[in-house]
């Protein structure tokens, strides 16, 4: 396994790559893997002759106030369990390298980046979408994957593929989760013991409501007020969202058919986390 930093050495080994006609499939992370990011590894070695990763905390989707600098960093641990997952290559530039001096293009999608984690979190897609549609160019894969987790990221990304013509698949992977339910997250570090026990109120509850649609209950009502009374049953749950829609366009839907997304994010102390399932799909 390599560790390339320079965005014109990758470039180069993906050419090489090209000309052999040699297959590259992308795993885009932040680093302080887990399992999930893991999992989405073993897809892409499944699927492809190379499996590239990028290991890079992307300022510009964090807002003002929000944990860029505390975010959790470990390369020489990300490095081992790379290599082990089967990654090829590391691509892990600076801040510098991503952004020189003088730096004045962004990406935007509109509309479905106004909602859900988009609605508290202002400017966030414009950095995810930004970062992401860099990567796609330099790495130039035929496969991208990103896990369920983070569902409206998903859509969003799919979007911009989409309307920009970029010649990749984008690949949707499930959720990860720790026995408990909790679903895998690299911020799930900055969780104190009691707030971990309470975290799990999130799983547990998404799984009800899952139920409770499965059992026949469509309507939204019914299901909000039950994830509503279930989560307000943890005292150290702070709701920020949580909301049901049309897993494509993320528009707010009162029955629940086909493809319907029932995503929360909560607060337990200064830590947010999201989770959701999937129902009628």
């Amino acid at each position: 396994m390599r560790v390339i930093e320079c965005i014109k050495d990758l470039k180069a080994v993906v050419r090489t790559q090209k000309r052999q006609n040699r297959s590259v499939g992308f795993v885009p992370t932040m680093g302080y893997l887990h399992e999930g990011h893991l999992s989405l590894v073993k897809m892409s070695v499944r699927d492809n002759d190379m499996t590239i990763m990028s290991i890079f905390v992307n300022p510009t989707q964090f807002g003002a106030n929000e944990d860029f600098d505390k975010y959790p960093r470990d390369m020489d641990r990300d490095m081992k369990l790379a290599e082990m997952a089967g990654v090829d290559i590391i691509f892990a530039p600076t801040v510098k390298e991503m952004y020189p001096d003088g730096y004045k293009t962004y990406v935007e999608v509109e509309d479905i980046t106004k909602v859900l984690c988009g609605k508290s979190r202002p400017g966030h897609f414009r950095g995810v979408t930004t970062v992401v549609a860099k990567l796609f160019n330099i790495v130039e894969p035929e496969k991208a994957y990103f896990g369920q987790k983070d569902a409206q990221q998903i859509t969003v990304i799919k979007k911009m593929v989409k309307d920009l013509h970029m010649n990749l698949e984008v690949i949707t992977c499930p959720i990860i989760r720790e026995e408990d339910g909790l679903a895998m997250s690299s911020r799930n570090v900055y969780l104190s013991n009691e707030e971990r026990k309470a975290a799990v109120i999130l799983s547990k509850s998404l799984f009800e409501a899952e139920k409770i649609v499965l059992d026949g209950e469509k309507r939204k009502s019914k299901v909000m007020e039950h994830l509503v009374k279930r989560i307000h049953s943890e005292p150290l749950a702070k709701i920020d969202y949580i909301e049901i829609v049309d897993s494509d366009d993320l528009k707010e839907v009162e029955v629940l058919e086909k493809n319907t997304l029932i995503a929360v994010a909560v607060k337990f102390g200064n830590t947010r986390l999201i989770d959701n399932v999937l129902v009628g799909g």
